[in-house]
């Protein structure tokens, strides 16, 4: 829902009705996206690794990487669109971007020579951007619940959207969709009215994921366009259903904060449709609509990974709060997914 999310935040912020801890966690300035932590001409850590100290970048491929990047720092937007086009790389995007691109590929041919190749940890990356009810002026007590559910899976060894699911759900609470809503995201009042209750369709969610062996053969982690979708609508949506949460569903990607620390753009520039139109994507489909919403945020996540971004967990929930994952925790992916279970 993209900017409608960020207008109904302060609404959920107050609901207390279901005794839902709304509580989240400030996003400091240092980011831990993508594991980025290094200076604009310094080389990150060994991939895959943890926080390294000055000694560790001892190895000679680390100085060269580093002059490398001093150098594309100083190259103007022409000069990268040049060399870009040289090795043959994608040329879109804005200047930062270019520069990003350009370094990524030369550490990442320096690290494959002194046998630092870069690594994939996730094998498949689930792309999640639910829609869910709301009113234009989202008054404090309302409650906005899931109405739409997919997921695209990307397959980050071919880089490619290998599959997808999606289907509509049935609201409990509000079960009149405002004309608001329907305008916004173009589900009909009988497209709902048909479908199945929010518990009903995680079951077939969960059934999709074990088909594909998510968890048990294949590592993998949810990523979503910022917060509100786990830690606000999901986190709501199960205490209205009456279900614990979903433990497959407590770490995930944000994908604004590592597009913002990869690309090492401003926080006002990572909207979903600013985030396209910097790397020189169009959104395609219908904005707002769950599928597309979530295709199109596949398309950045591709476009990061090409780039050389290692994509990793990120936020996190426990006990019902919204938490950062620390740049030094242990990489996990997500865990089996499960059928949904009661709440006592």
């Amino acid at each position: 829902m993209d900017d409608h999310k960020e207008n109904i935040d302060n609404g959920l912020r107050t609901s207390t009705d279901l005794n839902v801890n709304m509580s989240t966690a400030s996003e400091p300035e240092k980011l831990n996206s993508c594991r980025k932590t290094s200076t604009a001409d310094d080389p990150d850590p060994l991939p895959g690794s943890s926080p390294q100290t000055a000694s560790d970048f001892s190895d000679p491929v680390y100085k060269e990487i580093a002059l490398a990047n001093g150098h594309i720092n100083r190259m103007t937007k022409d000069e990268l669109w040049v060399k870009l086009s040289e090795l043959k790389l994608d040329t879109s995007g804005v200047k930062g971007v270019m520069k990003t691109r350009l370094k990524s590929h030369y550490k990442k041919q320096k690290l494959k020579q002194s046998a630092h190749p870069p690594d994939t940890y996730y094998d498949y990356i689930c792309v999640v951007d639910f829609e869910a009810t709301c009113q234009e002026d989202n008054p404090p007590e309302f409650h906005h619940e899931i109405i739409e559910f997919p997921v695209v899976l990307i397959n980050t060894h071919t880089l490619e959207i290998e599959d997808a699911f999606q289907e509509y759900v049935r609201p409990e609470l509000n079960t009149q969709l405002s004309d608001f809503c329907v305008e916004l995201t173009g589900i009909t009042q009988k497209t709902v009215d048909e479908a199945d209750p929010f518990h009903q369709v995680l079951q077939r969610v969960v059934r999709w994921l074990q088909e594909r062996e998510l968890g048990t053969k294949h590592k993998y982690i949810l990523l979503t366009d910022g917060s509100w979708d786990m830690s606000k609508f999901l986190n709501i949506q199960c205490r209205i259903s009456r279900i614990r949460y979903p433990p497959f569903a407590k770490k995930w990607i944000n994908i604004r904060k590592s597009y913002m620390n990869f690309y090492k753009m401003p926080r006002t520039q990572t909207r979903l449709s600013t985030m396209l139109e910097k790397l020189g994507l169009q959104y395609e489909g219908r904005p707002h609509s769950g599928l597309d919403d979530s295709r199109n945020i596949a398309r950045i996540a591709l476009r990061m990974l090409r780039d050389g971004c290692q994509l990793r967990a990120n936020e996190h929930m426990h006990a019902g709060r919204l938490l950062n994952v620390p740049s030094s925790a242990p990489l996990e992916g997500a865990p089996p997914p499960l059928n949904p279970r009661t709440r006592d």
